[in-house]
């Protein structure tokens, strides 16, 4: 992760100033899982917790974009964020998973991956000298599977699936190279939610190079006969921001 930022940075060093169409975006950090619960069939399977059930352990992750700006107003985004938490224990109950029944005080491994995939389209709706509010709306579509093993079973299950999302950024110019920022997609309905927001600064040390540091909530989960996930992570995030 450190020799991406450095790339980043001595790039960036070499780089025009002025308003530029392109940019990529490197984060990366601590991720910690608040909630990762799991039933699967979701009308027959049995409930179980990935972090009160069994112990999540916290884990480094990463995620990048790449933007372009076709107009001074219209902003294209393209993402990968790929996220895998693992968690160890003993189940306290018989626990039906898939096509499995796992017996009670069994020792078993969990593995919770959430890729994601996104196309957003961002409308600068306001801008003046030191605010800038986009909105628009993400094609948001998610590669899950859930595992579960133990010395002698394993069964797990994949959902793929596609998701509309409100996308929204916001930025205000505090000093002349440091600005506060809210970025993210969202959207709630009956069938389930999805929560993916980043708040924290921007530090502007030279050309189109930026600097970042904040929070990003992640949160959100199905509830349907099939599938019963919902989950909650919390990203100690670092970002680096070349526009060129």
């Amino acid at each position: 992760m450190v020799k991406w930022f450095v790339l980043f940075c001595c790039i960036g060093g070499f780089s025009a100033m002025g308003e530029v169409p392109w940019g990529v975006e490197l984060e990366g950090g601590l991720l910690s899982a608040g909630r990762a619960d799991v039933r699967i069939p979701g009308d027959t399977g049995t409930r179980f917790s990935l972090v009160d059930d069994l112990d999540a352990s916290d884990t480094a992750y990463w995620r990048m974009r790449l933007s372009w700006r076709s107009a001074p107003r219209h902003n294209w985004i393209v993402s990968y964020v790929p996220i895998e938490v693992s968690s160890s224990g003993r189940l306290l109950r018989d626990t039906t998973y898939v096509d499995t029944v796992f017996p009670a005080d069994t020792d078993v491994d969990a593995t919770y991956r959430f890729d994601n995939y996104r196309l957003t389209y961002r409308y600068l709706w306001r801008e003046t000298e030191r605010l800038q509010l986009e909105v628009g709306a993400t094609f948001f579509v998610r590669d899950a599977k859930v595992t579960l093993r133990s010395d002698t079973q394993e069964d797990s299950d994949s959902d793929l699936g596609v998701v509309p999302l409100v996308s929204f950024a916001a930025s205000w110019q505090l000093f002349p190279r440091i600005s506060l920022l809210i970025d993210g997609d969202a959207l709630a309905a009956t069938q389930g939610r999805a929560l993916d927001v980043f708040g924290g600064m921007h530090y502007q040390p030279r050309g189109n190079m930026l600097l970042g540091a904040g929070y990003r909530i992640l949160e959100g989960g199905a509830d349907n006969d099939d599938v019963y996930t919902f989950a909650l992570f919390h990203h100690a995030a670092l970002q680096a921001i070349l526009r060129f």
